[in-house]
C-alpha cells in the first residue's frame, strides 16, 4: 500500500526532472544565439573598424602627398622670386656700367675740349650764346672742369672711400650745373655718402629731395628704395614700409618696384 502511495510523487519527480532539462536545453541554445549574434556583430563592428582605419590611412596619404606639393610650390615660389631679383640686380649693374662707361667718355671729351686749341672766331652769322645753351646742355665755365668730369671724379672718391670729397665734388656739381642730366643720380650719391658715415638723419633728408625735385626720374624710386632702406636699418618699420608702398605705387614699373615687394613681404613677418 506504501509503494503504491509514492508512486504518484515518483512520477512528478521524474516529471520535474525532465522539464529542468528541457529547459537547460532551451537556454543553452538562446545562449548560442546570443553567442553567435555577438560573433557577428563583433565581426561586422571589426570591418567597420577596418574600413575607418583604410581610409585615416588613405587621408593621411594624401595629407602628405598635398604637403609635399605644397612644400615643393613653395620653394619653387621662393626660387623664381630669387632668381628674380638676381636678374634685376644684374640689370641694374649692368645699367649702371653702360651709365658710368658714357660719364667717362663726356669728362673725357670735356677734358679733350678743354686742352683743344681755341676756335676761329665765330661769324656774323653763329648764333648766339643764349641760343646755344638752350640746347639743354650746360656750358662750362672756362679753365673749370666740365658736368662730365665733376661727376667722375666725385663717383671716383666715392668708390675710393673718399665720402667726403665726393660729396663736396657732387655739390658743387649740382652748384654749378643745376641742368645737368645727371644731377638726380648726383644727388643720390651725396645721399649715399651721408649714409656711409651713419648720418641717417642727413641721407634721409636728401634721398627726400630727390623725389620732391626729380619726381619724374628713375632715380625718384631709386632714392625711395634707398630711403626706405635706410629707415630699416634704423627701425623705422612704419616709415620704411611707407616708401615701399609709394615705390609699388607711383613707380610700378621701375626695377625698384619688385625689390620693394619682396621687401613689403619681409616686412610682414
Amino acid at each position: 500500500m506504501r509503494i503504491r502511495s509514492l508512486a504518484p510523487l515518483a512520477a512528478l519527480a521524474v516529471a520535474g526532472c525532465l522539464a529542468s532539462k528541457t529547459d537547460i536545453q532551451m537556454l543553452q541554445t538562446d545562449l548560442q544565439t546570443m553567442r553567435t549574434e555577438s560573433a557577428r556583430g563583433d565581426s561586422a563592428r571589426q570591418a567597420q573598424i577596418q574600413q575607418v582605419l583604410a581610409q585615416v590611412i588613405r587621408t593621411n596619404d594624401s595629407i602628405r602627398t598635398v604637403s609635399a606639393r605644397l612644400a615643393k610650390l613653395q620653394s619653387d615660389v621662393q626660387n623664381d622670386h630669387y632668381e628674380m631679383n638676381r636678374n634685376i640686380l644684374t640689370l641694374q649693374e649692368l645699367s649702371g656700367q653702360s651709365q658710368r662707361r658714357l660719364q667717362e667718355l663726356r669728362g673725357a671729351m670735356e677734358e679733350r675740349g678743354q686742352t683743344a686749341p681755341a676756335p676761329a672766331p665765330a661769324s656774323p652769322t653763329a648764333p648766339p650764346d643764349s641760343v646755344r645753351a638752350s640746347t639743354g646742355a650746360p656750358a662750362s665755365t672756362a679753365g673749370a672742369p666740365g658736368p662730365g668730369q665733376l661727376f667722375q671724379s666725385s663717383l671716383d672718391q666715392l668708390r675710393r672711400g673718399s665720402v667726403g670729397v665726393a660729396r663736396s665734388g657732387f655739390e658743387e656739381l649740382l652748384r654749378t650745373y643745376p641742368t645737368y642730366e645727371d644731377a638726380p643720380e648726383a644727388m643720390v650719391y651725396i645721399a649715399e655718402t651721408y649714409a656711409a658715415e651713419r648720418n641717417q638723419a642727413a641721407a634721409d633728408s636728401v634721398y627726400g629731395l630727390v623725389v620732391q625735385r626729380y619726381p619724374r626720374s628713375p632715380k625718384a624710386a631709386t632714392a625711395l628704395y634707398k630711403r626706405a632702406l635706410v629707415l630699416k636699418s634704423a627701425g623705422q618699420s612704419a616709415a620704411a614700409r611707407a616708401s615701399l608702398e609709394r615705390i609699388v605705387r607711383e613707380y610700378p614699373r621701375s626695377d625698384e618696384a619688385a625689390l620693394a615687394r619682396e621687401q613689403l613681404r619681409t616686412l610682414g613677418k
